[in-house]
């Protein structure tokens, strides 16, 4: 009785990977007000589980191109119009399926980037043998990545070297490595980057930036008195967008 039981449910397991199917499935990862994440800025990291169980059906990284800036931002918007051309980056999974499956789909990105990394979240219905390709699925990435270049972390500097005036200097660019510049596509004047100060945990002053003639490049001025340590917060708030961006280093005036 025993040997019958296993007998069948052998059976029944080949009956299933017998009629398994392989779906295509393409997840893309689009950065807000802006392009695709993809090689150039390390790309997205997509996972691909079954909502019910939790197994991953795929992985891996988006890679290609940012895509066609002509097609993507000063084109028409309009349904049925796609914003995609051959080299924009995609993660493209084969996943065998004998049944329909409702899976959960995220990303990570940008991946290289953890300071800016946030992630984003779908779940779809697939069902055996029915692909999704073309744009596939499109998950947004809001916010900024944003670097502070100077000072740099935990930076002593000697305070009659500054001669009063400390310089401080920021990166920022869309969640696409798109750049940032005055007047351009994604301008800088629309784009708010202060600079909080703390010293020894208590807040002294918020500082204005300005963009620089170098693009992404964005600089502040702070009158600089005293001696001790000192916290440097920077963030960037686009009010049209809602996107945000920010980084933090401590460093100390001696």
């Amino acid at each position: 009785m025993l040997k019958k039981f296993a007998a069948t449910i052998i059976l029944g397991l080949s009956f299933i990977g017998s009629h398994a199917q392989t779906t295509r499935l393409i997840v893309r990862a689009q950065a807000k007000d802006a392009k695709f994440i993809g090689t150039g800025i390390g790309g997205a990291f997509v996972t691909v589980r079954d909502h019910l169980t939790g197994e991953i059906l795929a992985k891996g990284l988006t890679a290609g191109t940012s895509g066609n800036t002509d097609l993507m931002m000063k084109g028409k918007v309009r349904r049925g119009l796609p914003v995609i051309d051959t080299t924009t980056a995609k993660f493209e999974a084969n996943i065998p399926l004998s049944e329909p499956t409702f899976v959960d789909v995220e990303a990570v990105a940008p991946l290289t980037r953890r300071n800016a990394a946030v992630k984003s979240t779908t779940q779809i219905w697939l069902i055996p043998g029915k692909d999704i390709l073309g744009e596939g699925i499109l998950l947004e990435f809001p916010g900024f990545i944003l670097d502070v270049l100077s000072p740099t972390t935990h930076e002593f500097i000697k305070l009659e070297e500054l001669k009063g005036n400390l310089k401080f200097k920021a990166s920022l660019t869309m969640m696409c490595g798109c750049t940032i510049t005055k007047g351009g596509i994604w301008d800088a004047d629309g784009i708010e980057v202060k600079a909080i100060v703390k010293k020894e945990g208590l807040r002294i002053t918020e500082v204005p930036m300005k963009i620089s003639p170098v693009a992404n490049i964005f600089e502040g001025n702070l009158k600089m008195e005293t001696k001790g340590n000192y916290e440097l917060t920077i963030y960037a708030y686009d009010a049209r967008t809602g996107n945000t961006g920010l980084d933090k280093i401590n460093f100390v005036i001696q």
